[in-house]
């Protein structure tokens, strides 16, 4: 075979440094198309990305010669570079948080995926915390963790 493929879908979750209500709705606006242009530069694509005020999930998918670690550097690094040079003085330092959580999804999760994504707002109106629903993904994908050292 002269090339190579692959299919690598991961829905990917990080939230703001100490989880700060910084994305306000006018920010989300203009951050999400901006993260979007991150992954198209390098050849990754955000198939669908929302998210609240302290935290973002989007659905990547990756080339094969790109991990999931360096992608998420990637998109974390420049936007939040981005956030601070273009609101510099409007408001205090952006960071994102230091860890992510990445969960990989096959092609018959796309749809599904694509619809928790785009009800972020509605899902958080109805009281569940973002590490509430962090912690679930956790469970849901069998993902050993200590709480006292999830949230750094």
């Amino acid at each position: 075979m002269g090339h190579s493929y692959a299919s690598s879908l991961f829905h990917c979750v990080f939230s703001t440094k100490d989880r700060h209500p910084l994305l306000t709705p006018d920010l989300r606006t203009r951050l999400f198309p901006f993260m979007g242009g991150i992954a198209r530069t390098n050849k990754m694509k955000i198939m669908e990305i929302g998210g609240i005020e302290n935290h973002v999930h989007f659905l990547l998918s990756l080339p094969a010669p790109l991990s999931i670690a360096k992608a998420i550097q990637l998109v974390k690094g420049g936007s939040s570079q981005w956030v601070n040079d273009t609101f510099s003085g409007k408001r205090r330092s952006f960071a994102w948080q230091e860890g992510y959580g990445a969960f990989s999804i096959g092609i018959s999760q796309v749809q599904n995926t694509i619809r928790y994504i785009q009800k972020q707002e509605e899902h958080h109106k109805k009281g569940r915390t973002f590490e509430q629903e962090f912690i679930a993904f956790l469970k849901r994908h069998g993902i050993e963790y200590d709480e006292k050292h999830v949230w750094g």
